[in-house]
């Protein structure tokens, strides 16, 4: 190399002005000079002016020096003197920074210059209160508490995140801050028998580990004397009544408030900064502008402090006291040794940029560009790709035009192969030329065509069924079903001993005060019920023969639908719809050209939607996605699969806004097929629209994406396969019925992100095919969602988190006429923003441009109706508010929602209403709900609790809501199935009972959780559900599994539990309905007209003396059975040799 970049290193006390460095040049030069230092023993402290570039450099040094330890010292991303605390994964990754710069385990540090001003905790509270654990320690269970809560953890039920700690019996459950996944330390007697890891979501452990290092839960102390410090340098700080202030009353009251880290100085004698935790002998790079950057900061934080210091009831501190001046932080640099980097520019003697060398789709020879720049240089030239499938990709593509290039697997194996070309994977973001070696990464092969790419663990797909059973979410007071009783409220569970041991009841009310109490083992009698408004259930009373009624006339009703249903499945099935063919090698191209990685759920729908386009059977598939979750890809290819088995593809948009998007997805992936796509829409002329008509009609056009305007009379397809309806819920009955009258023949493939009831009670039935994509991609964080009282300081706070972070807003204020007055208030509230405004009656020409501004973050606040709602995608926009947010539908909100959040930043959702108190009660039910449905993936169920707000209505009949308002959702479609069972195989459906059988089993034994075993009601009754909805016997041997992993070695009743089940399902196919036995004897009883040959049972009892006929309907076992094994035994041996 020609620039030796160990003698440019400077003395202590000088700068060095490093020639200019070219797209990721500065990477390198910063990993040589860390590798030099490193020999020294000495630490390189990277100041960047960009957060972001910090991100980058993180991922590119290790890869030029593999050896060095790199850290982050991540930021809070809060404003000063924020009333939120910052992100718990980021305050755990600040403190093991910290931890690992103090014990001298770290090379490079990467600091964004504004996070360097923070001061902080002395080094000496991060030493004094960071404990070990090692297997085969003693441990006192009372110390480690009180360890625990001085180092500022939480104890909680179920560990969650980062700073948060559970004990149940033996087992202790901690997540240590700076750890990235949480521990299950596994007591014997007192001593730690093993240390395993676990995972948070679905609390199975891992893999065992020796030690656990357990940095404090804050970064700062919560124990008694940080407290009482805390308080009297309060009184000393502010004058007035300190116990007017919510900080100070919740700090005597050991609560951490939020936004306390910008009272941190009060916590300490004496803050520090960054630099007392660095050594003496440390060398300082300034990357970018960093006095600029640090300038804006001073800026931003001295006028919230004017805005904020009037507050008597949040007193702040000032801003000297708690961030470095920027005089204080050039002053600590000053004797020290340092460089300076600057980006871009004339080329230097490091680094210079790359010509064009980006692959032209459209010309013969694609790489033209890149050949001849291979042909000018002599330096050897390594090509990046972001992961290793990307690179298999780019080895067949180059092969495919005759460039040969060799693999080599890291930055060292270049350096030592001969070859001119080399293909690896990298994390580099930019390319650029040294003296002898050039890297050229995808930024700059497809510098046109906007390749991203992003990886994630895998998870398991998502299963619906529970999504739809679950009674995790019962609260007491909710209403439930049960199939021989009716609808009573859930009253919570209890524990009563019937003279055969403790047993679990699920306690419910009926009308007029009666009771019912279920069993734990039975809960397969239980389920939600939904399908009206909770508060509004028609409660049964016991023993009147109301349910009953209900029932029979909710089956009559039931029949004559599952005959509609049996004749629409057997209209469909003799339909032949056409059978797609497809290259292979063509899809995998297609495929490949998607820039991430597919979730599982994202290709089992995939899969699922190819299976049924080759089939010959017409498809009609719901894909319930969230928003955000990657619906698009599916329609792509499925889209693709059409149109190479030569059928035209109809898209169909809402909105303008969304068709426009979609069509520059689409000619963005099929940018190098041959295939021609018209939009319809009010953003295009006259002219193109008539010219677009005509190719549908001569087949000239393969794909049509458009909005209502597709199903006008005038549109005629000549050779029509597929049709895409996205966000389905936004489309009226009519157009839908002009859509059904295209299923006959064609493949519909419908997308949402939130079903309305009524589609979604079709998919739960059956009558639609229906996949679920509720595996979020990538990092994504839950999107915080606020519901506030509109006034001027919250609106002003949440912009300006927004904008402090370099993102963007949405406002959202649906009323046209006075949307320039929201204009005008926000630029006097705002002065440093750039405001734009968006809505439906603006010119086309005028809308698009503003999109397009918003979207090339010309603007960070976007003043918006609910234009927005559908699908735009600006992945930088992480904080939406809505302007009367009562007003809306709980679909709406959640797809408005939606628009925020599509990146790996926290996103915020602020709710503003005219006041909080004011609201209706189906408003608040509305907002309460959209702030409970925090979790990525909720659009499924927030659908599912529309059912519930608003009710399913019938499917195919006309009423909207009937017989569903009567015996509940759940029991309709379970009914339904039963209906069409029997249909189908030919028997008239009893209308007297109507369900399938369910078995009744009594082994005399306690079978069920005890509360030492699982303490989390909640966590009880959902286990409980979980194994009711078992019915094959691997799901239950799955959830013993998991039982023994989460909750350790399984008791009697747990174990008794089990079996019953196992029992339940080995009895459904003989027609058993209930099994009973005791020590003596057992009974099993059978149904009216068992399925079972009448010969087998004779020759039971002939061959076997125990087993007698007991009347018509029981066969009864007598045997001596002491306990649980061998009633089970005996049971399953019987049941055997009936089968």
């Amino acid at each position: 190399m020609s620039f030796d970049f160990s003698k440019a290193l400077a003395k202590a006390g000088n700068r060095f002005v490093l020639p200019t460095t070219h797209g990721s040049a500065d990477a390198y030069a910063l990993a040589q000079a860390a590798q030099h230092l490193h020999k020294e023993g000495r630490l390189l402290t990277i100041f960047v002016a960009n957060p972001g570039e910090a991100q980058r450099l993180l991922q590119e040094i290790p890869w030029f020096a593999p050896s060095l330890r790199c850290h982050l010292l991540p930021d809070w991303e809060t404003l000063p003197y924020d009333a939120f605390s910052p992100h718990q994964d980021l305050v755990s990754e600040r403190l093991a920074t910290l931890y690992e710069i103090s014990s001298g385990n770290c090379d490079v540090l990467l600091v964004p210059a504004t996070t360097a001003l923070v001061r902080m905790a002395p080094p000496s509270f991060l030493a004094a209160y960071t404990f070990f654990f090692k297997q085969g320690e003693t441990l006192n269970e009372a110390k480690l508490k009180s360890q625990l809560t001085l180092a500022g953890y939480t104890h909680v039920s179920q560990v969650m995140s980062p700073g948060e700690y559970s004990v149940r019996g033996g087992l202790i459950d901690l997540f240590p801050m700076g750890s990235v996944l949480p521990y299950r330390i596994d007591l014997f007697g007192d001593s730690i028998e093993t240390i395993r890891t676990f995972d948070a979501d679905t609390q199975r452990s891992l893999y065992p580990v020796k030690e656990v290092r357990l940095l404090p839960g804050r970064e700062f102390p919560m124990d008694e004397a940080g407290r009482s410090a805390f308080r009297n340098r309060w009184r000393e700080q502010f004058e007035g009544d300190p116990s007017r202030s919510t900080v100070y009353k919740d700090i005597g009251n050991g609560i951490a408030s939020a936004g306390i880290e910008y009272y941190l100085p009060l916590f300490f004698e004496q803050t520090t900064s960054l630099f007392d935790y660095l050594p003496s002998d440390t060398y300082y790079a300034l990357q970018g502008d960093i006095e600029g950057s640090i300038q804006r900061f001073w800026n931003d934080t001295r006028s919230r402090y004017n805005f904020l210091k009037s507050d008597r009831e949040r007193p702040v501190l000032s801003p000297e006291v708690i961030f470095l001046r920027d005089e204080d932080f050039f002053s600590a640099l000053k004797n020290q040794a340092r460089w300076v980097l600057q980006n871009d520019g004339a080329a230097s003697e490091v680094s210079s940029m790359l010509p064009d060398i980006a692959v032209n789709r459209r010309a013969d020879d694609p790489l033209t560009n890149l050949r001849s720049f291979l042909l000018q240089t002599d330096k050897r030239v390594f090509i990046c790709a972001e992961t290793a499938g990307r690179r298999e990709t780019l080895q067949q593509y180059f092969r495919d035009f005759d460039l040969e290039l060799d693999v080599c697997e890291s930055f060292d194996d270049f350096l030592t192969t001969p070859r001119k070309l080399v293909l690896g994977v990298a994390p580099i973001h930019t390319g650029f030329q040294l003296s002898d070696v050039a890297f050229v990464t995808e930024t700059e092969l497809y510098a046109g065509s906007g390749k991203r790419i992003g990886r994630k663990k895998q998870e398991a797909v998502t299963q619906v069924e529970h999504m739809v059973r679950d009674l995790s979410e019962l609260k007491i007071g909710d209403p439930v079903v049960h199939s021989n009783h009716g609808i009573g409220r859930y009253m919570g569970l209890i524990s009563m001993d019937l003279g055969e041991g403790e047993t679990e009841f699920l306690h419910l009310e009926y009308a007029k005060d009666t009771k019912l109490y279920v069993p734990v083992s039975q809960l397969h009698v239980i389920s939600r019920y939904s399908g009206a408004n909770p508060d509004d259930a028609p409660l049964h009373a016991l023993g009147s023969g109301q349910w009953e009624k209900a029932k029979r006339k909710a089956a009559q009703q039931i029949r004559d639908t599952a005959a509609e249903l049996l004749n629409l499945y057997a209209r469909r099935a003799l339909r032949t719809g056409h059978a797609f063919e497809y290259s292979a090698h063509d899809y995998a191209a297609f495929a490949d050209s998607f820039g991430f990685d597919e979730t599982p759920d994202q290709a089992a729908a995939i899969n699922a939607v190819i299976g049924d386009m080759t089939s010959g059977k017409p498809m009609d598939r719901l894909i319930c996605g969230d928003v955000g979750f990657g619906k698009t890809e599916v329609a792509l290819r499925a889209a693709f699969v059409a149109v190479t088995g030569g059928k035209q593809v109809a898209i169909l948009a809402p909105t303008t806004l969304l068709a426009e998007q979609h069509a520059q997805t689409f000619a963005d992936r099929f940018a190098n097929w041959p295939v021609r796509i018209a939009e319809l829409s009010r953003f295009r002329s006259g002219k193109e629209i008539s010219q677009a008509i005509k190719g549908m009609g001569d087949g000239t056009v393969d794909i049509v994406i458009g909005t209502h305007k597709l199903l006008s009379e005038d549109v005629k397809f000549s050779r029509l396969g597929l049709v895409i309806i996205d966000e389905e819920h936004r489309f009226g009955v009519r157009q839908k019925e002009t859509l059904k009258a295209l299923r006959a023949e064609v493949d519909v493939l419908t997308l949402t992100a939130t079903p309305i009831p009524r589609t979604l009670g079709m998919a739960l039935e059956g009558l639609r095919d229906f996949s679920v994509i509720a595996t979020a991609p990538q990092k994504r964080l839950a999107i915080k969602t606020f519901v506030r009282s509109e006034s001027e300081s919250v609106i002003r706070e949440a912009c300006l988190r927004e904008l402090k972070r370099g993102g963007q807003v949405y406002f959202l204020h649906n009323e046209v006429e006075t949307i320039e007055n929201r204009k005008a208030m926000l630029e006097a509230l705002l002065p440093e923003a750039r405001i734009a405004v968006g809505h439906g009656q603006m010119n086309e020409r005028d809308l698009e441009k503003v999109m397009r501004d918003f979207v090339a973050q010309r603007y960070n606040i976007l003043l918006c109706t609910t234009i927005i709602e559908t699908g735009i995608d600006v992945p930088s926009a992480n904080t939406i508010i809505m302007h009367r947010a009562d007003k809306f539908g709980l679909a709406q909100l959640h797809q408005l929602r939606g628009r925020v959040g599509r990146s790996h930043h926290q996103a915020y959702a602020y709710l503003l209403v005219h006041d909080v108190q004011g609201l209706t009660k189906q408003a608040n039910r509305r907002l309460e709900a959209i702030q409970q449905m925090e979790e990525l993936g909720s659009g499924f169920y927030l659908a599912m609790h529309d059912l519930e707000i608003r009710g399913a209505g019938e499917v195919l009949g006309d009423n909207q809501s009937g017989e569903m308002h009567e015996i509940g959702f759940q029991m309709y479609s379970d009914m339904l199935n039963e209906a069409v069972r029997a249909l189908k195989a030919g028997k008239e459906p009893d209308l007297a009972a109507p369900l399938s059988t369910t078995t009744e089993i009594n082994l005399h034994i306690p079978a069920l959780l005890p509360s030492d075993f699982c303490g989390d009601v909640h966590e009880r009754l959902s286990i409980y559900k979980r194994l009711a909805n078992c019915n094959k016997q691997d799901a239950i041997d799955d959830l013993q599994e998991e039982l023994i992993d989460r909750f350790g070695k399984l008791p009697e009743p747990v174990k008794s539990l089990l079996e019953t089940h196992r029992l339940r399902v080995a009895a459904k196919p003989l027609g058993i309905i209930k099994i009973d036995a005791h020590s003596e004897a057992a009974t099993l009883q059978f149904e009216p007209q068992p399925p079972i040959d009448a010969m087998r049972i004779i020759e039971l009892v002939q061959k076997n003396k125990h087993v007698k006929l007991n009347g018509q309907d029981k066969l009864r076992i007598v045997a001596n059975m002491p306990d649980l094994a061998a009633r089970v035994a005996q049971i399953k041996t019987t049941m055997k040799a009936l089968h």
